[in-house]
């Protein structure tokens, strides 16, 4: 199986993509020991401040010695520069706000998994004709999960994750999964700043297993 493959996988049988950015080492790490105790297996870091390149490296560290089945993935990616910088530290897939022509001419002949942000479908057909297999919609609430029913007959080859936006209820869940999605990518609904501020681990563990409970259900 490819890589690719092996992490569209990973993503679909867990049904969520939680993502997340905090400037502390120590609170991104402790994050990710609570999203991996919930039973999640990938994970999307976003690249949103000056600490992100150091933390994500730590998290690869920390990844290796306690967590080796969890992969994980860099998001807002924008540029090759970027791009390249998390591929020598380790990313196992990267995630863009947009498509970035030059990032999928770098990652998908080394076998690794670029899903694009995209709202249009003029953004997904430029995807697809790039060899992207997993487009994530972006941004997810603007779009709403009628727009997703309504493109996926003219996209059946195509994996779809809505980011932005999505509830951690079961109807929000529901109605995108009804819809044909792959998957959902989940950040401040989530890992809020609420939660990552009062570091309440506990709860960011509760809420992932209810949400992964959810998934399961409509599966």
């Amino acid at each position: 199986m490819t890589k690719i493959q092996t992490v569209t996988n990973a993503i679909i049988n867990q049904g969520i993509l939680p993502l997340y950015y905090n400037a502390d080492e120590t609170v991104t790490l402790d994050i990710l020991r609570s999203l991996y105790k919930a039973g999640i297996r990938a994970v999307e870091y976003t690249s949103r401040g000056e600490d992100a390149l150091r933390n994500f490296t730590k998290m690869i560290e920390i990844r290796n010695a306690e967590m080796p089945e969890m992969l994980l993935g860099i998001g807002t990616i924008k540029n090759l520069q970027q791009a390249e910088e998390y591929y020598k530290a380790g990313a196992d897939f990267f995630i863009s706000p947009g498509f970035v022509a030059e990032v999928a001419e770098f990652l998908i002949p080394k076998d690794i998994l670029y899903s694009p942000g995209c709202m249009t479908p003029t953004e997904i057909i430029e995807a697809e004709n790039s060899g992207v297999t997993f487009i994530k919609l972006f941004p997810g609430n603007a779009l709403g999960a009628g727009f997703m029913s309504a493109i996926r007959d003219v996209f059946p080859n195509l994996k779809f994750m809505p980011t932005g936006g999505v509830d951690t209820t079961k109807e929000n869940i529901e109605s995108w999964f009804k819809a044909g999605v792959s998957a959902v990518g989940m950040g401040s609904k989530l890992v809020s700043k609420e939660l990552m501020a009062a570091k309440d681990y506990a709860t960011i563990e509760n809420e992932t297993k209810k949400v992964l409970d959810i998934i399961q259900a409509l599966k």
